[in-house]
């Protein structure tokens, strides 16, 4: 009984499931993770080739809230829809040459953080403080590695100037997305009764 209440997700808890409404309900998230992911990348700062958007916040709050299953979903057709032209990235612009360009390997480990602080929400992770760190702090490491090895081929160069250009810039604002983050979710447990 206690491992079916950990696996819960955020997203269940707030809206119980209804059987015969559950495919509706799940496309319909989808829709709105996707539109709160392509509002969030509107939120931009352009640092070189790899601008610093709010797209991280979202890939941490609908990957924890979503569920692994919900959450990679969503993620993936965030970054299928955009590769396909629909304008959800940043500067509201969509087609192929921003899944191979610079920030191609952002783009993919965003589906890879998703789908890692689902699986991770649903074992519990995201109902204390401590805890969500560590799921967020693996979360980047999960966006990081792909986006700075994909930026590293496309531009080449030294492994410091991939450093210097798509990590160092991005630190200090990915550290106050995460703690955002770190602090929204629990938080949501605690005010639903849940630990």
């Amino acid at each position: 009984m206690a491992s079916r209440a950990l696996s819960t997700t955020l997203i269940e808890r707030i809206l119980p499931d209804r059987r015969d409404r559950s495919a509706l309900r799940a496309a319909l998230q989808v829709v709105v993770g996707v539109a709160f992911l392509a509002a969030l990348a509107q939120v931009r700062l352009q640092l070189g080739p790899v601008p610093f958007t709010g797209q991280t916040l979202g890939v941490l709050l609908l990957g924890t809230a979503y569920g692994l299953s919900l959450g990679t979903l969503t993620t993936a057709a965030y970054v299928a829809l955009g590769a396909l032209g629909l304008p959800l990235f940043t500067g509201w612009q969509g087609g192929l040459a921003h899944l191979m360009g610079p920030t191609g390997g952002y783009l993919i480990g965003f589906v890879l953080a998703s789908a890692l602080l689902g699986w991770l929400a649903q074992r519990g992770w995201d109902r204390s403080y401590g805890r969500t760190v560590g799921a967020m702090l693996l979360a980047e490491l999960a966006i990081y590695v792909p986006g700075l090895l994909w930026l590293h081929g496309v531009l080449g160069g030294s492994w410091g100037q991939t450093l210097a250009l798509g990590l160092v810039p991005f630190l200090i604002g990915d550290a106050i997305k995460m703690l955002l983050a770190v602090g929204l979710l629990p938080s949501a447990w605690r005010a639903l009764g849940e630990r």
